[in-house]
């Protein structure tokens, strides 16, 4: 059994995977809340032989490599990798950008644009020919939904919904307009200019946790894949546990 973390900035998603199935069971500790503790009341009863971590967040990662009895590989550029990497300087590409530019060309094919909707969204981008190139990063929807409430007096915290009007009728629907409708058009035109400067008809993928949502009202948004970084996480510590 092969143990998969996802670690970001919000959340550390833990997965069990099988040979190339990803099981359904799961595990979610927020980040700031990592740590040996709470590690181990999250996989309690469950066993594995190899770990593979994705982080982006150093500190965890290196508590993570302590805790661990059983072998365990860091995602990072010097893994060995089944994509090239065109870009000036990989050591500053995030470990989850290349899970899933990795997932996203092995399921889906090449060229490729994957759009993370994180605690940052990031969109990063393989070639006809599968190789990384790059991509851009923007504030997250909960980034700005976030923001407007802590530093103003009178909007409050809101969870993102649907908006059913673009003329918001209280405070609550005019920020859910400006959060998801407004979003939705640093996307697009984001997209719009990837694909202009990558040609072709490259694949479009979203994951991450507004994906449903956003991607609702983005057509060219075709593939939804939640478990995209996960699959990348497999694919990169099957190769790298074997050598």
């Amino acid at each position: 059994m092969h143990l998969l973390i996802d670690n970001s900035n919000t959340r550390t998603k833990i997965a069990l995977a099988k040979g190339a199935s990803i099981s359904e069971w799961r595990a979610v500790i927020p980040t700031p809340e990592l740590s040996p503790e709470t590690l181990t009341s999250a996989l309690a009863g469950v066993t594995f032989d190899k770990v593979s971590v994705c982080s982006v967040v150093p500190k965890a990662a290196e508590m993570m490599e302590t805790y661990f009895e059983v072998p365990l590989h860091q995602i990072s550029h010097q893994s060995i990798l089944p994509i090239k990497i065109n870009y000036p300087r990989p050591e500053q590409i995030g470990a989850d950008r290349l899970a899933n530019t990795v997932a996203a060309v092995s399921k889906y094919g090449a060229p490729a644009i994957v759009i993370d909707f994180g605690t940052a969204v990031t969109f990063d981008v393989a070639s006809a020919e599968g190789a990384y190139l790059g991509g851009a990063i923007a504030p997250g929807t909960a980034s700005l939904r976030d923001y407007l409430h802590r530093q103003t007096a009178l909007l409050p915290s809101i969870q993102l919904t649907e908006p059913t009007n673009a003329i918001g009728k209280s405070t609550e629907d005019a920020m859910q307009i400006g959060a998801v409708i407004g979003y939705r058009g640093l996307i697009r035109e984001i997209l719009k200019e990837i694909r202009k400067e990558l040609g072709g008809n490259p694949a479009i993928i979203a994951t991450g946790g507004d994906a449903a949502l956003i991607a609702s009202g983005l057509n060219e948004i075709r593939i939804i894949a939640s478990d995209l970084t996960l699959e990348g996480i497999r694919q990169i510590g099957v190769t790298n546990h074997k050598n």
